[in-house]
């Protein structure tokens, strides 16, 4: 039985460690997009290279999630770890040195395998590591911490773009991962989970990457015109496909599909597409409107959004203590009817917008939106399966988020009629924001009716403090029991 108590010198390095490492891929995808203006214009590039930059992230991160989890119960949670904190380095270092947009968006690609490695296993550690008595208070510090390195990330990114550079938002990865995994190595216990046994799905795991890929493709360039572009999507639906044959196939997938027969399961996930394909298409936007358009700096553009973060941070314990009450159905319909809300407000947003009278109001009601269905639909994940697959499920949930963020950065350019050259001229990007959030928001309204006509109460609920001390608005909290899972 893990025996760390918290208040030991041992179980402060384990919550130290922990933290750096996982705040380096919350840094990540809360920065990078306050530098993408900087980088379109330093490395001269068109609009399809800023979402791949942000793309080629969250594509080997969607992708490979849930294989880097059983990675870890396999090899050990620790060894995992700290491969994964080197690997997110190294290719940060490599980001930092691009010397143009095709060697970034690779050096993006190979962070997101890293952020793979290393994200399921730092909750991970900390519930196999902490004696029981002090592991739910534990896992409410990291997530507590975790918050707060989501409210400072956009303001550090602004504050290093509009300072040191762009570069420097991924150069700050290095110094963090030379703290992270001398500790990691001298003082977390390693820990894995002997029960797993056969092969890893790797076939699994590539078919759903490509599957994500091509697709992706095909909507990022779909403005060419291109025959390739047909093909391509074709190929991507056709490889997504055969992947369902082979999950459905093997004796011990990674992607299960028997789980999806808990009807609440298949919804909330459901849901879970349109929230997040949403929020991933309005941060992705909003900073480049601030920056493109109102004429914020990048600090300022990176500021905006911080009262959405606090607000989680703040009251995300009160949602989930509301959702026990009176069960997800009320929360998870009327959250994405806030948030769309909040984003017709976005849409005061023009040039020269105070931000007193145009961007907060937005921004607050969005964050309030938010709040009100985060923790309820991660405890109505969690509360729709077994417990023994609640690993498997919060893994599944997560994923399917970080898909339809990385889908709609692809996709709402496009549904926008947002041109290459667009972020260069306001007028233009004005206009076709302005179209992009009428869109996010009906999404947000249809997530909202497809909770109202299928959620429904069920046991149990979730207590875990990850579901509401949650600070990252990029994806829904891990389940860090992952140790029942395993991969063929």
């Amino acid at each position: 039985m893990p025996d760390v108590r918290i208040a030991s010198p041992q179980g402060r390095w384990i919550l130290l460690t922990t933290v750096l490492g996982s705040s380096m891929a919350l840094l990540d995808s809360t920065v990078v997009n306050v530098a993408l203006p900087r980088i379109g214009d330093d490395l001269d590039t068109n609009l399809s290279a800023l979402q791949w930059t942000v793309n080629a992230y969250m594509l080997t991160l969607a992708g490979l999630i849930l294989l880097g989890g059983s990675l870890g119960d396999r090899y050990g949670r620790r060894r995992i770890f700290v491969i994964g904190v080197i690997w997110f380095a190294v290719a940060s270092l490599l980001c930092g040195l691009a010397p143009d947009a095709g060697v970034l968006i690779a050096a993006r690609a190979l962070q997101g395998i890293g952020g793979a490695l290393l994200t399921p296993g730092s909750l991970a550690l900390i519930q196999a590591s902490f004696h029981p008595d002090d592991r739910g208070r534990a896992v409410g510090l990291w997530s507590g911490f975790g918050g707060i390195g989501a409210a400072v990330g956009p303001f550090l990114g602004g504050w290093l773009v509009d300072g040191p550079g762009w570069r420097w938002v991924f150069l700050l990865n290095v110094p963090l991962a030379l703290l992270c995994v001398p500790a990691a190595l001298r003082h977390v216990p390693e820990s894995g989970d002997g029960r797993t046994h056969g092969r890893f799905d790797v076939l699994g795991a590539a078919l759903g990457a490509l599957a994500l890929a091509l697709v992706t493709y095909a909507l990022i360039e779909a403005r060419s015109g291109s025959p390739a572009v047909a093909v391509t999507a074709i190929a991507g639906v056709v490889a997504g496909i055969v992947f369902v044959y082979v999950e459905k196939r093997r004796p011990d997938p990674m992607m299960p599909l028997g789980i999806f027969a808990s009807r609440q399961f298949t919804a909330v996930n459901l849901v879970t597409l349109c929230v997040y394909a949403a929020l991933g298409g309005f941060f992705f936007l909003t900073v480049l409107q601030l920056q493109v358009v109102a004429g914020y700096s990048a600090l300022a553009a990176g500021t905006a959004l911080l009262p959405t973060t606090v607000l989680m941070l703040l009251l995300s314990a009160r949602s989930g203590e509301l959702g026990e009450r009176i069960g997800p159905r009320v929360p998870l319909t009327a959250g994405p009817l806030v948030c769309a809300a909040g984003l017709l407000l976005m849409l005061r947003v023009g040039p020269d917008a105070p931000y007193a009278a145009d961007v907060l109001p937005g921004v607050l009601v969005f964050g309030l939106g938010l709040v009100t269905l985060v923790a309820p639909l991660t405890a109505t994940v969690l509360g729709s399966v077994d417990a023994s697959r609640a690993g498997l499920a919060s893994g599944i949930n997560n994923a399917a988020a970080r898909a339809a963020g990385l889908i709609a950065v692809a996709a709402l350019p496009l549904l926008a009629g947002m041109e290459e050259d667009a972020y260069r001229s306001p007028s233009a990007f004005d206009d076709a924001f302005g179209r992009a959030m009428i869109i996010c928001a009906a999404v947000l309204v249809a997530g909202s009716v497809l909770a109202f006509t299928t959620v429904r109460r069920l046991p149990p609920d979730c207590r875990r403090p990850e579901c509401r001390t949650h600070g990252s608005i990029t994806a829904p909290p891990l389940e860090g029991e992952r140790v029942k899972k395993r991969i063929s």
